[in-house]
């Protein structure tokens, strides 16, 4: 997997805050907004699983109960 330049123009008091943000956690504010972008991805994915899991198993996680013969 190769690598893209995405460039942005941001407002000066939004790069202080993810500056800020990044600073905390020990990253560039590059690393900091990759790993956002990557995590809310990660984030759309699995609920659209989760969705997808409840259409067939039913929001409690489990089959709908089959009749059973007692």
């Amino acid at each position: 997997m190769g690598s893209t330049v995405l460039s942005l123009r941001i407002d000066g008091e939004l790069l202080d805050r993810l500056r800020q943000h990044a600073a905390k956690r020990g990253m560039s504010v590059q690393d900091y907004v990759v790993r956002t972008l990557v995590r809310d991805d990660f984030d759309e994915r699995f609920k659209s699983a989760v969705d997808e899991t409840e259409k067939f198993y039913g929001p409690q996680g489990r089959p709908d109960p089959v009749d059973r013969i007692t």
